[in-house]
């Protein structure tokens, strides 16, 4: 299998970390550097993440690469069921036809039949949906393994994966705690990493943003003690505690930003307003984009988590907030002598 394979002459992409632990770059659409799959080489090979659907032979050929055949993968996660994590499941799946496929148990029916979901998303990103994610093939229902708050992944040798509940940026959103390692596959919960500036930023997008659920999960990783972060957007990150600290202070500007825009426009719905006026508050926060990086997956990158889908993710949040504050003050005025 892959045990004659080492860590010399490895594609471009490809990156060791250590502990069987590799980092594999998906490409999204042709780009380098914006999702990151990783493949736990042990007794029972795993892969975290698998991209978009054209991303599904980009990994396929990297896990070749690293020795894992067609019969060898054992198991896949995905941390939720994004296209830009998971849009390439029902085509991995074809592709190592022994791997059980992990998900939490509210994303588990998309992957059998994600007719809904790509419905969704073509709404949202019209003609782009093609280009940036391709079309997600149906995983087989006998092949998935849905979890709930925690669930367990055997990679062999007493080495296992611990799955951890955590909404916030999706209802349907999970962490995965390494056994032996302590690294800690974070998805989209502490938001997105730009290896070439070290800056944060949130990802909040609509419909499933909650201020609350997302602080509550940040508090489990803070918990958890974890030694690296494997973030999916993009790579992994050694000052833990530094960087939950500044994952959770972006949401709190990020949000306070959005409130602050609402209220002072003509009308709380203008979205357009709050995005200028967000755009203007945060840019500062970050750092501009190195010579020598690349300005495409820059753009794409601002596609998947910009202002405007943050801002829309907010916004909805915030309107989710106020009516149930609505309803409860009716409530209560009803109860009242």
């Amino acid at each position: 299998m892959h045990d004659e394979t080492g860590t010399t002459g490895l594609p471009s992409g490809i990156t060791p970390l250590g502990d069987e632990v590799y980092a594999i770059d998906t490409r999204m659409a042709g780009y380098p550097g914006i999702t990151s799959s990783y493949l736990i080489r042990t007794e029972r090979p795993c892969v975290i993440e698998v991209g978009t659907a054209g991303s599904a032979t980009v990994l396929r050929d990297a896990l070749a690469a690293l020795g894992v055949a067609a019969h060898d993968l054992a198991t896949v996660v995905v941390t939720h069921i994004h296209l830009d994590h998971a849009g390439g499941t029902g085509d991995i799946a074809a592709m190592f036809p022994g791997a059980e496929i992990v998900v939490h148990e509210r994303g588990a029916r998309h992957l059998a039949d994600p007719t809904r979901l790509m419905g969704s998303a073509r709404m949202v990103w019209g003609d782009k949906l093609d280009v940036l994610f391709g079309r997600m093939r149906p995983t087989e229902t006998a092949r998935i393994r849905a979890v709930a708050e925690t669930g367990t992944v055997d990679l062999g040798a007493g080495r296992h994966l611990t799955c951890h509940y955590t909404p916030g940026h999706a209802k349907h959103h999970m962490g995965l705690l390494d056994s032996l390692t302590g690294d800690l596959y974070v998805g989209d919960a502490l938001g997105v990493y730009n290896p070439d500036t070290w800056d944060i930023r949130p990802a909040t997008p609509p419909p499933d943003f909650d201020m609350d659920a997302a602080l509550g999960s940040l508090r489990l990783f803070a918990d958890i003690r974890a030694r690296r972060l494997m973030f999916s957007h993009f790579g992994a990150v050694d000052t833990v505690d530094e960087t939950l600290d500044r994952a959770g202070a972006e949401l709190h500007a990020w949000v306070q930003a959005v409130r602050d825009a609402r209220r002072s426009g003509p009308d709380s719905g203008d979205l357009d307003h709050a995005v200028a006026m967000v755009r203007e508050r945060v840019q500062g926060r970050y750092r501009p984009v190195p010579d020598g990086a690349s300005a495409e997956s820059a753009q794409v990158m601002e596609i998947l988590s910009g202002v405007e889908g943050n801002v829309a993710g907010i916004a909805h949040w915030l309107d989710r907030v106020a009516a149930d504050q609505r309803a409860a003050d009716a409530a209560a005025a009803q109860k009242a002598p």
